[in-house]
């Protein structure tokens, strides 16, 4: 009997180390899992910068004509004031002004009789819109 009651211990000594070990398996992965999750709520980063925020633009953009016009209409010198403008929000600036432009062009030459390339429609469509205000 004796031996009995010994394998009976070792079989509750190994039962007891696997628990063990599985509860340190499952603690290192929900550690892991916590640690991915911090990381991927972190920003993407790109790095240490390898221009100074107040770096100026001139001196980088040296030989981009149309950058530095760009920087001038939006009226930034350093790194840091260009980067509080989105894309979409710099095309727009730059766009809207000639876009306007184009308009009055078309008007100007739809009102002495002449149009543009392919856009008699529009010089016709404005002469009658035109019209109709005169005769008021």
């Amino acid at each position: 009997m004796a031996r009995k009651k010994t394998a009976k211990k070792t079989a509750k000594k190994t039962a007891k180390k696997t628990a063990k070990k599985t509860a340190k398996k499952t603690a290192k992965k929900t550690a892991k899992k916590t640690a991915g999750k911090k990381a991927a709520a972190k920003k993407p980063s790109l790095g240490r910068p390898r221009i100074a925020g107040t770096a100026e633009l001139d001196m980088e953009f040296k030989g981009d004509f149309g950058a530095r016009q760009i920087f001038q209409f939006l009226d930034v010198q350093t790194f840091k004031e260009l980067e509080e403008f989105s894309p979409q929000e710099i095309t727009d600036r730059v766009i809207t002004p000639l876009a306007q432009a184009v308009e009055r062009i078309r008007k100007q030459l739809a009102m002495a009789n002449r149009h543009l390339a392919g856009d008699q429609k529009f010089a016709k469509a404005f002469q009658a819109e035109l019209s109709k205000v005169m005769k008021r």
